[in-house]
């Protein structure tokens, strides 16, 4: 039962990362209708957070391989060909700057005193944050991005600290706000996923290794983290293919009924 358990949270967070309907508002929803250890485990979203990250890192493999060797090679060279991915992995660097610095701050707190009933509301509003973008499709590529763009889609995602306002979501609308095509917001959302996403495991790798439980949940956390990996690679895959779309209406809907159900029940 146990591996169960952990087997269908790996899922849920895996569904719930990369798209923007808020993979820590609804861990927080199922933790408030369930009363289960494995929901209280504050490893368990290390473990499938690490999941969520190696499927990102296998989806935009290439992009990330072009990024470093290109940021290296300008460096050594010169070269005008790669100033783009040059100046791009900059970009990614200051995008995470606001939410790296204020989420040192506002962590415990938004643990300690956040509700559920919170959670429904902070759905209802990236329900509404998708809407606004539902029909803008944008101009600006990568190589057409300013480091005032990457510094306002960094403060969307300073927002995103919320359970409830989903991650992706936020930065895609912060992306769109600033012009950026669908295609562009949504790489740069996930880009922007990896530094935050890493930076949290080193963080809470310390606690994970001491945690008393760890040799008795060892297959549990495995399980879990392999089905957040899996699912979260499809996800991220509709995710991309429903963008490219214009289809966030979806999302906006979904986010809307759940979010208004939540904070009704709590």
């Amino acid at each position: 039962m146990l591996i169960l358990k952990y087997l269908i949270l790996g899922i849920i967070q895996g569904f719930t990362e990369p798209l923007p309907i808020s993979s820590s508002g609804h861990l927080r929803i199922f933790k408030s209708l369930f009363n289960s250890e494995v929901l209280s485990d504050m490893n368990f979203e290390i473990i499938v957070n690490f999941g969520s990250l190696i499927a990102i890192l296998i989806l935009y493999r290439k992009e990330i391989a072009s990024i470093i060797k290109d940021f290296f090679m300008f460096i050594k060279t010169k070269e005008k060909k790669y100033s783009v991915n040059y100046k791009y992995a900059w970009l990614i660097v200051v995008g995470t700057i606001p939410a790296a610095l204020l989420g040192l701050f506002v962590k415990d707190f938004i643990e300690e005193y956040f509700t559920t009933k919170l959670v429904g509301l902070m759905l209802i509003v990236t329900s509404i944050l998708l809407f606004m973008i539902k029909d803008i499709k944008g101009k600006k590529e990568k190589k057409d991005m300013t480091y005032l763009d990457a510094l306002k889609i960094g403060l969307f995602q300073v927002v995103a600290l919320l359970p409830g306002i989903s991650r992706s979501g936020a930065t895609v609308v912060g992306g769109m706000k600033s012009n950026l095509t669908r295609e562009t917001a949504l790489n740069y959302s996930f880009m922007l996923y990896i530094p935050i996403s890493v930076a949290s495991m080193v963080l809470g790798v310390k606690d994970l290794v001491t945690a008393g439980n760890l040799a008795t949940l060892a297959i549990p956390y495995l399980v879990s983290m392999i089905a957040a990996g899996i699912v979260t690679y499809y996800a991220a895959k509709l995710f991309i293919d429903i963008m490219k779309k214009g289809k966030l209406i979806y999302f906006s809907i979904y986010c809307f009924i759940v979010g208004l159900v939540v904070f009704i029940i709590f």
